[in-house]
């Protein structure tokens, strides 16, 4: 149904949606119309186009079912929206954060950068012997003020339970931050069940949109204490009124967007989402988690392959990770990549990860292409 939306090059196989996603047609063409409607009219339509950020903005919300687009701020990146909450709260010397040491590095080396202020940042190891919250959890203690996880560890496809770690977090009163990148727009998240004091995500990869544009949500009862960090025209609560002499910074998350707005970004992104909710969260999930458990099948049924990701329902997400044994990874990937299969080097293996617009033909190819490499080498 969803087939003419994305017009991939037939010679590719794209199961990199954990790095870099495709935009679908519609997107496209709205970046068109944008940029020729800038070259023929300028802002003319500058109007049409804040009413265009305010259907991003519930869309948004809508994706992480939010009591309010007041709540949502939009930044340049994921890394952006940490560094706003990392520099923005109100730090104690002997406060710790805790999180995986197999972050991804945006959602580390911020925390790290801490200890400037001595703020300790403890690195726990990711391991498959107990469960992973079990791990984390047991870092914690009287002196914990932040726990930051991303929903999907970007490298394995790990998937976390959500639920289990913000219930510590609100009996222990801790601050829970999530890093939610590789599920949003891929599984259904829910901050009425996951109530999470801040999320963060960039739109370019399961949402399907372009770079340079993310998502930052702050429960509103932290809003006013953390520290606005940049300042500008946008972000206070006058914002249009030039004349005026007053910096009070918005009541609404825009006290966190300093200066003018990414309306390209916004314009590409909206309309990704456009498709995101056309489809729903809930189809998407079921074929996404279809498709991890072919590329799972085809892996374990392959005697070279070995499965990296874990395998157990419950953790599955959109990404499957494997390694080849007696192999060359970096020349696999080079090879897989000058092929068509465009993919990623990561966890010490390869990794897929398909959309739900990836049909299961086109991984059954995949694996088939890859067979035909370790065949020649």
């Amino acid at each position: 149904m969803y087939n003419t939306e994305f017009p991939i090059d037939e010679n590719i196989i794209y199961l990199n949606h954990a790095a870099v996603a495709p935009w679908p047609a519609r997107t496209a063409q709205s970046v068109i119309e944008f940029a020729q409607e800038n070259s023929t009219q300028g802002a003319r339509g500058y109007l049409k186009w804040l009413q265009t950020e305010a259907d991003l903005r519930e869309h948004l919300r809508w994706l992480i079912n939010a009591d309010s687009v007041d709540n949502i701020a939009l930044q340049k990146s994921t890394s952006e929206a940490l560094s706003t909450i990392a520099n923005g709260l109100d730090w104690n010397v002997g406060d710790n954060v805790v999180i995986f040491r197999q972050e991804f590095p945006s959602n580390r080396i911020v925390w790290q950068m801490l200890q400037e202020v001595g703020v300790e940042c403890r690195l726990v190891d990711l391991t498959t012997e107990d469960e992973p919250e079990t791990t984390l959890l047991a870092h914690c203690d009287e002196n914990t003020r932040l726990i930051s996880v991303s929903s999907v560890q970007y490298a394995s496809g790990l998937r976390m339970d959500l639920k289990r770690l913000s219930k510590f977090c609100v009996d222990n009163t801790i601050l829970f931050c999530v890093d939610a990148i590789q599920s949003l727009g891929a599984l259904p998240f829910d901050l009425q069940q996951v109530h999470a004091d801040f999320v963060v995500a960039d739109g370019h990869k399961w949402m399907l949109g372009p770079e340079g544009i993310a998502l930052l949500y702050v429960n509103p009862e932290l809003r006013s204490s953390l520290k606005v960090q940049q300042y500008g025209w946008h972000m206070i609560e006058s914002a249009g009124d030039y004349d005026s002499l007053d910096t009070t910074p918005a009541n609404s998350a825009r006290r966190f967007e300093c200066g003018s707005p990414n309306m390209l970004g916004t314009h590409a992104l909206n309309s990704s989402l456009s498709l995101i909710r056309e489809v729903g969260l809930e189809a998407i999930s079921t074929s996404i988690l279809r498709n991890t458990a072919c590329l799972i099948n085809l892996i374990n049924d392959h005697r070279r392959l070995e499965l990296i990701s874990s395998a157990d329902e419950k953790r599955l997400s959109g990404i499957v990770t494997f390694r080849v044994k007696k192999a060359d990874h970096a020349a696999l990937y080079s090879e897989l990549m000058q092929r068509g299969v465009i993919c990623a080097p990561r966890g010490g293996g390869i990794r897929f990860s398909p959309h739900f617009y990836t049909s299961p033909e086109k991984l059954e190819n995949a694996i088939q292409i890859l067979d035909e490499i370790l065949s020649n080498n």
